[in-house]
């Protein structure tokens, strides 16, 4: 197997994906993020990394052909185009970043492309969407299939399903197959943030660990256009209510010795919920650090995909030495 693929990242974010790429052995060529915070949070953590800015953060403007014959262009396409929480315009969506990617996509020609988008974007209402983006991807010289997987499939502790779309090119297409769910269950919430909820002496840290024992529901990072940061809907928020969490808002901090009540989750507990190593570290404020949290693809799932990809592409390497 090669030791090491050349990526590219489009719509990066605060590097969930990326950190899932770098874990299975790519090396980011490129990273595309239009958002200042979410950039700034790469640079902070990988100043070695190649974060564009100018207007090559701009995925309309960036220009993909000094990167042609890359290994792989992987992108978090925004969701909200075929998002449930949305209108479901899809096409329609102005935020629909498909094209764009279709185009960089052309100008680079990978040997795979990997994109994930919500649950929504699997809805019977995008079939033709999604035909029309396969028929195009198969102009472009690739087999396109696509797969919804939860993150508590791979060790999140957290019910979050994501829609996965993966193109190789023709020529090796064959080698590639979907990672299989580990089969072990993740740890509970309690059991994945009792440190943390422990660490400023909270005395009732043991009896929340104890009432929080199930995996989290989906984590959602909210639009820039609504307040500040909190744990989704009124459905979510009940949900987080039976595990002992309030989800009106995030916290600045643990819980004090002799707090009394529901504790809030702040935005190092939630980023350990979505698969992120403690020592990433998120720049800026609260609310835009807790939002990059909450929309990030948790890096395990993203390293499963990667590494089926890398063994995709090594496996013809070895045909054609073979042969």
């Amino acid at each position: 197997m090669r030791s090491n693929l050349a990526s590219i990242e489009l719509c990066a974010g605060a590097g969930g994906q990326a950190l899932g790429l770098e874990a299975a052995g790519y090396d980011h060529q490129a990273l595309v993020e239009i958002d200042k915070p979410s950039r700034d949070t790469l640079i902070l953590n990988r100043p070695s990394w190649n974060v564009l800015d100018g207007a090559q953060a701009d995925l309309f403007e960036f220009d993909g052909t000094p990167y042609e014959g890359i290994d792989l262009l992987a992108g978090g396409l925004p969701c909200p185009p075929f998002s449930k929480a949305g209108k479901q315009l899809g096409a329609a969506d102005e935020r629909n970043l498909f094209p764009a990617a279709l185009r960089i996509i052309d100008e680079t020609k990978p040997q795979a492309v990997m994109i994930e988008n919500v649950r929504g974007f699997l809805d019977g209402v995008f079939s033709d969407y999604r035909q029309n983006l396969k028929r195009q991807l198969s102009q472009l010289g690739y087999e396109t299939d696509w797969h919804l997987f939860n993150a508590s499939d791979f060790g999140v502790p957290q019910l979050r399903p994501r829609a996965v779309i993966v193109a190789i090119r023709k020529d090796r297409a064959e080698h590639f197959s979907w990672p299989v769910p580990s089969g072990d269950s993740p740890k509970t919430v309690g059991e994945t943030l009792y440190d943390l909820m422990a660490e400023r002496g909270w005395k009732g840290a043991a009896r929340w660990r104890d009432q929080a024992d199930e995996i989290a529901p989906t984590v959602v990072g909210g639009s820039k256009k609504h307040g500040g940061p909190d744990l989704g809907p009124t459905r979510a928020k009940r949900a987080w209510a039976t595990l002992g969490v309030n989800g009106m808002s995030i916290a600045d901090q643990a819980p004090d010795p002799d707090f009394v009540g529901m504790p809030r989750l702040t935005v190092r507990m939630v980023a350990r919920l979505q698969g992120f190593p403690d020592r990433w570290e998120f720049a800026g404020r609260k609310t835009p650090a807790y939002r990059q949290v909450g929309n990030a693809f948790p890096p395990p799932v993203a390293e499963a995909v990667a590494m089926k990809i890398k063994e995709a592409l090594s496996a013809r390497t070895l045909v054609q030495v073979v042969a």
